[in-house]
């Protein structure tokens, strides 16, 4: 054999999928008579109630091994989910930032540790929160030991915060943490969060909260442009997300599931909340919420799944270097979530969080906080995720293992 067409063949062999291919022969990578195990366990699911409705989505090397929609849209009307039905996606949205905001240090526009301040000046001098009096709201601050970074945002070690005081402090000041139907920007909002002190120093812990907002922010400022249109065009568009968007068209609200909820008093039922319900549809329509606003099909999410496993590329479109990509992979807070670390976007198993999981070393995750989820995984080049929108669910079923599970004991 000559060396070019050795050359030929190891560059095809390396080649990465570039659409998702389905009714294609998988078993080479799988006992194809055990995959049946995941329609049968989310079947089940559905006829105990466990769930309203989900979608399922597996593909390995960009072969569609499994994807097939149960349950319910709207359960009260009898209409059935679908393959194609979009869900609200949560905290899902802030991977699409953050990798929307990454084309940006590619374009050498901005560095990961240059201060906040530079681009939102309202952060030029942040305060840690010392005290707080639930009771009276008054609390004290002293001044922060540093600034606060970009990769502080990015990786939630900022000391922004969704729960406890922080969140108290945001509704003194009109803040909004996640979601609203009132008129309202980002750059209002996010200005407004300049003011709240934050949980500890930038830096000293890892908090969960709405930095991604914050980051959002920064990317309309550096590009100049809304942050929706600015997502649209470096993310959505290039990979073909067809269905991916903050408010939805009014030609595909008929397709967006109802929001449910699993009470252990009342079981399952519809959502009593208004604005999580109605957001993707109703209010002003002005708050582009880059940590948790936007809505999505499973299917156009996993094409950005599948850019992640790819290095930075699918639909022929490259997104992100790949080495940008193996540097957003990285564990980048230590141990300051114990055994699992966090990249700069997701979940990341760490060889010490090996134990409590099938899921492959490496591999990243992350999900919303209305049911959605997926697993990213390198080393068998697969992608699977789950959809659902019910919160709370407190049915006792873990969905999101029982997927991996079933998933996993199918692999040669």
């Amino acid at each position: 054999m000559c060396l070019m067409t050795l050359l030929f063949l190891t560059q095809n062999v390396q080649a990465q999928p570039q659409e998702f291919v389905y009714d294609a022969d998988v078993s080479d990578a799988f006992v194809v008579e055990r995959l049946s195990r995941i329609d049968s366990a989310f079947s089940r699911a559905i006829d105990l109630g466990k769930l309203p409705h989900c979608v399922v989505f597996v593909a390995h090397r960009g072969r569609v091994v499994h994807h097939k929609a149960y349950g319910w849209r709207n359960m009260q009307d009898s209409v059935r989910c679908e393959k194609d039905d979009i869900f609200r996606i949560a905290s899902q949205t802030k991977a699409i930032c953050v990798v929307a905001f990454m084309t940006l240090v590619e374009e050498g526009k901005v560095t990961l540790d240059e201060p906040l301040k530079n681009y939102i000046p309202e952060f030029a001098d942040p305060k840690v929160l010392v005290a707080y009096d639930k009771k009276t709201g008054k609390y004290t601050t002293r001044k922060a030991k540093r600034d606060i970074t970009i990769r502080d945002i990015i990786t939630h070690t900022s000391g922004i915060s969704y729960d406890g005081a922080y969140s108290d402090i945001c509704k003194q000041k009109n803040v909004c943490q996640h979601l609203t139907l009132d008129s309202l920007t980002l750059a209002e909002n996010v200005a407004r969060m300049a003011s709240v002190p934050l949980v500890h120093d930038p830096g000293a812990a890892f908090s969960y909260g709405s930095g991604i907002e914050v980051l959002g922010r920064v990317c309309e400022v550096i590009s100049g442009q809304e942050i929706s249109t600015f997502i649209s065009q470096r993310v959505l568009e290039p990979l073909g997300m067809s269905d991916t968007y903050f408010y939805l068209p009014d030609d595909k609200v008929d397709r967006l599931v109802n929001l449910y909820s699993y009470t252990k008093t009342e079981g399952l039922g519809l959502s009593s909340k208004t604005v999580l319900q109605m957001f993707p549809y109703a209010g002003a329509k002005t708050y582009f919420s880059t940590g948790s606003g936007m809505c999505s099909t499973i299917e156009d999410y996993a094409k950005f799944c599948q850019m992640v496993l790819n290095g930075g590329e699918f639909n022929n479109h490259r997104i992100l270097g790949r080495k940008t990509l193996e540097m957003m992979q990285k564990n980048g807070v230590g141990t300051m979530r114990g055994e699992i670390g966090f990249g700069m976007a997701w979940d990341v198993f760490t060889p010490e969080n090996a134990h409590n999981t099938i899921i492959s070393e490496q591999s990243m995750r992350w999900g919303g906080m209305f049911g959605t989820d997926y697993v990213i995984d390198p080393k068998e080049e697969l992608i699977l995720l789950i959809y659902t929108n019910c919160m709370p669910n407190m049915s006792g079923f873990n969905y999101k293992t029982v997927l991996h599970n079933t998933v996993y004991q199918a692999l040669r």
